[in-house]
């Protein structure tokens, strides 16, 4: 994944929530990008582990994760603790997007 300059992660944001009103809805519109646009599934490690990331959710205390397996468990991870594979898998430019409204 290219790093994206500040004007083009700022654009990324406006897209996602030009009809937000405040931020639960800012948070929504950047989660239909990521559900739109990441490309899934895809392999990542997470501590030390090669997992698979199937999905992604936006939870109710106002999170997005990934949802992780490895054999028959699974595992829910905050995707701004995802460490991403290289190379990243298409559309984890919105990841990078979130990360940046996320601050």
């Amino acid at each position: 994944m290219s790093a994206l300059d500040k004007a083009e992660l700022a654009a990324m944001i406006e897209e996602a929530t030009v009809d937000a009103y405040n931020e639960d809805e800012q948070l929504t519109g950047l989660f239909t990008m990521l559900e739109e646009h990441l490309d899934l599934p895809f392999t990542t490690v997470v501590l030390g582990v090669e997992v698979t990331v199937g999905g992604i959710d936006l939870t109710l205390d106002g999170r997005i994760v990934v949802l992780c397996s490895h054999g028959g468990m699974r595992q829910s991870i905050g995707i701004l603790d995802l460490p991403l594979p290289s190379p990243a898998p298409e559309g984890a430019q919105w990841i990078e997007a979130y990360r940046h409204w996320a601050g």
